[in-house]
Order: structure tokens, then sequence, then C-alpha cells
């Protein structure tokens, strides 16, 4: 059972405090919609979380059977607006790179990158570098190293951008079924991601005001 716990979070960017006073908690199973104008916080909080950037104030907690863990960070998956993958490796050696690099998390085990490519509908571009791919593509790919090392949190930066329709909905069958085994999502998005039920937390920027619900 995997708790995920935002204490008092605050953050600055440069010499402004751009949020404050914001604490949630996420039990297996939940998501957390993350919404707001453009510049109000929204990649800020979840680079925060991830642990790629300081807190002001506050803390992030990541729990395993009542046990918090040494740092959340370990229990987290972070895909941002790019899609850190090398142009110039193929789409195979680039998700054998992360499943080596992150392995799995205590609780779960990832897939091998030709069944995580074929979740994706990309199977037959394995072989194709990086860079050959559309950008829609590439997103796809970018999502599919989700599923190639097991770890209980996705926080997830914009992740349907530049996807079509049918990756839209393809993706969001990846997100429930990673709800159904005990996950935890958090996306900062301006879109729907066709998770029924998701908390929602606004953000206001300089004006923070809580919105979960």
């Amino acid at each position: 059972m995997t708790e995920l716990t935002v204490s008092n979070l605050a953050a600055r960017r440069g010499e402004d405090l751009i949020f404050s006073s914001i604490s949630f908690a996420l039990q297996a199973g939940e998501a957390l919609i993350v919404t707001g104008r453009n510049g109000s916080g929204k990649s800020t909080l979840i680079r925060v979380i991830a642990g790629l950037l300081a807190s002001e104030t506050g803390q992030v907690t990541v729990s395993v059977d009542g046990a918090a863990i040494p740092r959340a960070a370990e229990a987290c998956h972070y895909l941002g607006h790019r899609n850190a993958m090398k142009r110039e490796m193929t789409v195979e050696e680039n998700l054998v790179f992360w499943k080596r690099f992150m392995g799995d998390f205590t609780g779960g085990a990832g897939v091998e990158p030709d069944e995580a490519a074929t979740r994706l509908g990309l199977a037959e571009l394995l072989h194709l570098p990086f860079g050959y791919l559309s950008a829609g593509q590439q997103r796809r790919m970018a999502m599919a190293k989700l599923l190639c090392a097991w770890r209980p949190v996705w926080l997830l930066d914009e992740p349907t951008a530049a996807v079509d329709v049918q990756s839209e909905e393809l993706f969001a069958g990846l997100m429930r079924g990673h709800l159904d085994r005990g996950g935890i999502i958090i996306a900062a998005t301006h879109q729907e991601l066709g998770l029924e039920g998701a908390k929602r937390l606004e953000m206001k920027g300089f004006e923070y005001h809580e919105a979960l619900a």
C-alpha cells in the first residue's frame, strides 16, 4: 500500500515565491489533476515532488505499508515536457537504458521494452533511431518508458501534448491500469485525461488558493 503526502509545500522562481501552503495526500489507486493558467506553478509543483527542484518550505513523503522511504523521488517516474530520449539511439536502446537505469521499486515489476512498445502501438518502430519518429510517436515512446520500470508514483507534466485523440485514449487506459495496480498519479494538464473520479488542484501562482476536492 503506497501513500504520498505533500505538507505545506512552497517554492520560488528566482526571488519570487510562486506558490505556498500546498498540502494533500493520495492513497494507492488515486489520481490528482493539477490545473491552472500558464505560469501558475503546475510544472514547478511536479518538479519539486520529483526531487528535481528544491522546495522553499514543506516536505514530500512517500510511504509503503506505513513506512516512509528515505527519498520520495525514488518511488517516482517523471514524464516532463521533454521526452528524455537520445535521438541517435534506437527506440529499443532508449527503453533498455531506462529499464536498467531505473530498475524496479519495491512491490512491482516493469515489462520488457518490446511489450511496452506494443502497448503503445509502436512495436514495429523499435529498431529505428528515436529521432526518426514523428512528434506524436516520440511522445508515445516516452510514455512507454513508464512501463519498463515499476514506480508506484507517476508524475506527469502535460503528458498528452502532441498526441492525437487515439493516443490520448490509449494513454488513459495505461493510466487507469496503473491506478488499478495500486499506483498513484499526479498530472499537470490543460486537457482532460479520462481519469474519472480524480481529485483536482487548481494552481493560481502568487494568488494560490486551494481547490482540492
